[in-house]
């Protein structure tokens, strides 16, 4: 209860400025025939709705995914509270998914992550550092908690009349919670974007993503949409 009053009340405090002071708030959801995650498949087709709202570099959102055809798909829900200045950005996640109650935070019952990133976009280069700090966190082979890292870089680029974006992730610590023993590469990537435009006013992004995971094996395609409101 205390961090969901704590959430309130940064949207309150996000809300409540002049009205010459520009608040940007979205809703939008993709549609993905598949659900990838840093190299680990989380599903089949999902719907993934978002809702955020931004001022002056800070913002809070939040995100899910509910599988479309297969009931057994993990949902999931999550809150991000970020600030971005520059090419700067830093935020906390948490990271919940239906297998546990909501309001459980035990140590050894819930089934939230916490995780905390910071990174920087140079524009040509984006990279990114990710480290869970609390909740259902992965373990090491001597069972003590791994503070499951992963860090990404994503470069992107045009060619062919498409938008794309290159990425590479890897887990640098053991843990189970990527099922990794040591440092170990888990995505590498590429996604083309292009945006069609459908009447003068309503434009849709569509993209492909072709994903490998060096450490698993496993290949991945996912065909997917954005639909902005």
């Amino acid at each position: 209860m205390k961090k969901i009053m704590i959430m309130l009340a940064a949207v309150s405090a996000l809300t409540c400025v002049n009205a010459q002071d520009k608040v940007e708030a979205t809703i939008s959801t993709d549609v993905v025939s598949n659900y990838i995650w840093r190299g680990q498949d989380l599903g089949d087709a999902s719907l993934q709705p978002t809702l955020g709202i931004a001022y002056k570099g800070l913002s809070l959102s939040a995100w899910g995914s509910v599988g479309i055809t297969d009931a057994t798909d993990t949902k999931e829900l999550d809150f991000t509270l970020g600030y971005s200045v520059g090419g700067f950005n830093v935020g906390v996640t948490d990271y919940w998914f239906s297998e546990g109650r909501y309001f459980t935070y035990g140590a050894h019952s819930t089934t939230h992550v916490w995780e905390a990133n910071v990174g920087y976009d140079f524009e040509c280069l984006n990279v990114q550092w990710y480290t869970n700090i609390g909740g259902d966190d992965g373990v090491t082979e001597k069972g003590d908690r791994a503070y499951s890292s992963y860090v990404q870089l994503s470069a992107p680029f045009a060619a062919g009349g498409l938008d794309w974006t290159a990425t590479v992730g890897a887990v640098p610590f053991e843990t189970s919670f990527y099922d990794a023993s040591g440092f170990a590469v888990t995505h590498v990537g590429l996604r083309a974007t292009k945006t069609l435009t459908l009447g003068k006013e309503f434009e849709l992004p569509v993209f492909a993503d072709i994903v490998t995971n060096p450490r698993s094996e496993k290949m991945f395609f996912t065909l997917g949409t954005t639909i902005a409101f």
